[in-house]
């Protein structure tokens, strides 16, 4: 198996391709297969992020290039700034992933919370799309468990 564990700071012409969803872009270990069908490992340092655009280094020199899968997502539309602000400052109190664009937010699709920013009279939209969150104020950093995390 390939194991990839090196970023690339700058691009280089690409040798293959891996589509994943966001879902597995955030944790550092995981088994994959290339476009091609080749199964890879990435073993990156804690905390990274990988992110369409990124390109990975293997140790027989090809240049792998990550690519954001299409995932089902909910695509917040509508409304003015004030409204978006709104949605975007409860979703992330519930510390959900967002991407946020001009004039939209985009998370991981979930009736729930669909059900909340329609409640903010904004419009949603169940699509497939690439999905590319926010990195969280802490940048690349960022941990999903938030140990000994509390609001106040």
């Amino acid at each position: 198996m390939l194991i990839l564990s090196k970023r690339l700071a700058e691009r280089g012409a690409a040798n293959a391709r891996l589509v994943l969803p966001f879902g597995q872009r955030r944790r550092s270990r995981f088994r994959a297969q290339l476009e091609t069908g080749e199964p890879v490992g990435v073993q990156l340092a804690r905390g990274q992020i990988l992110r369409g655009g990124d390109q990975l280094l293997a140790p027989d020199g090809r240049i792998i290039d990550v690519a954001a899968a299409d995932e089902e997502v909910s695509t917040v539309r509508g409304g003015d700034g004030t409204q978006l602000a709104r949605a975007a400052y409860h979703l992330g109190n519930r510390h959900v992933a967002l991407e946020i664009g001009d004039g939209w937010l985009r998370y991981e699709h979930d009736h729930v919370l669909d059900a909340m920013v329609r409640g903010f009279g904004l419009e949603v939209c169940v699509e497939w799309a690439p999905f590319e969150p926010e990195a969280g104020a802490y940048g690349m950093h960022a941990r999903a468990d938030h140990a000994g995390h509390e609001h106040g």
